[in-house]
């Protein structure tokens, strides 16, 4: 595969979709390919972690030590796009992981682990104080397909969310969850409740030294094609779903065919049907 195959792929794993372009493709650039055979062990109970592991093709088994007590057995299959070897507060597996079939695995070494943790979801080395819309679309990664928004501090509010403020954010959180050659080409919004700013709240967070009733998207993946994504978005507050929106992407085509002139003969007998 090429660097621009291995980006497409990468863009369609869930836990990369959430990084800036440009982490994905630098991402790209550092991945190891390894192949195993059926049966081969990919990682053993008590080895060091050294990399986040992403399924190119083929199964894997995760299965925990013998010693473990059968209802708490996490037995199950990695297949293609799924990943392992991240998000670990341990420094070795606590699992092993076998390969079922023939498995090939892209492998991002440990030491380029700082590409996951970009400044924002928008840009990898800078935060966004002199850019007023990645302020406004500024959104806290909690989970996969959850987010977490803010009203700007000083924002013209009049006690509720501005419409296009969820809008903006709602259709962020959804940008997040495909890949980056996708992009939104219509999209449908449901207001269901006003958004809550009212400063008398107790139950707000501190963001940027205010106090703030954040916003909770929580994205799910209603179609995914080749060329075609659509993402159902619920934004939340105090557990309440207070908006909606759904979003198609499609992947954008260069060009776009544009209509060639008209035969001049078919304008001639056009016109003379005019005439008549």
């Amino acid at each position: 595969m090429d660097r621009e195959e291995v980006t497409e792929f990468l863009g369609q794993v869930p836990l990369l979709q959430r990084l800036p372009g440009s982490s994905i493709r630098r991402i790209a650039d550092a991945i190891l390919v390894k192949r195993y055979e059926p049966g081969d062990y990919v990682a053993r109970e008590g080895d060091p972690v050294d990399g986040l592991y992403i399924i190119l093709d083929g199964q894997a088994e995760v299965s925990a030590p013998a010693n473990t007590e059968e209802e708490n057995r996490p037995d199950y299959v990695l297949n293609k796009y799924d990943y392992f070897g991240y998000g670990t507060n341990s420094s070795v597996h606590q699992v092993n992981v076998l390969a079922v079939s023939k498995l090939t695995c892209f492998v991002f070494p440990n030491q380029y682990g700082h590409l996951l943790q970009p400044k924002t979801i928008w840009n990898a080395e800078d935060t966004p104080e002199n850019s007023l819309l990645e302020r406004i679309l500024l959104l806290e990664p909690l989970e996969v397909d959850i987010f977490r928004g803010f009203t700007l501090p000083g924002a013209p509010t009049f006690r509720q969310v501005f419409g296009g403020q969820l809008i903006g954010q709602a259709l962020a959180a959804a940008s997040k969850t495909v890949d980056c050659l996708k992009a939104v080409h219509s999209l449908h919004a449901i207001f269901l409740i006003a958004g809550d700013n009212n400063l008398s709240n107790n139950r707000w967070i501190n963001f940027c030294n205010v106090s703030i009733v954040p916003i909770i998207y929580q994205v799910h993946r209603a179609r995914d094609g080749t060329s075609f994504a659509t993402r159902k978005v619920e934004a939340k507050q105090k557990g309440f779903v207070i908006f909606t929106l759904i979003a198609s992407f499609q992947v954008v085509v260069v060009g776009g065919g544009r209509p060639g002139e008209i035969p001049a003969a078919r304008v001639a007998s056009h016109r003379a049907g005019d005439s008549n």
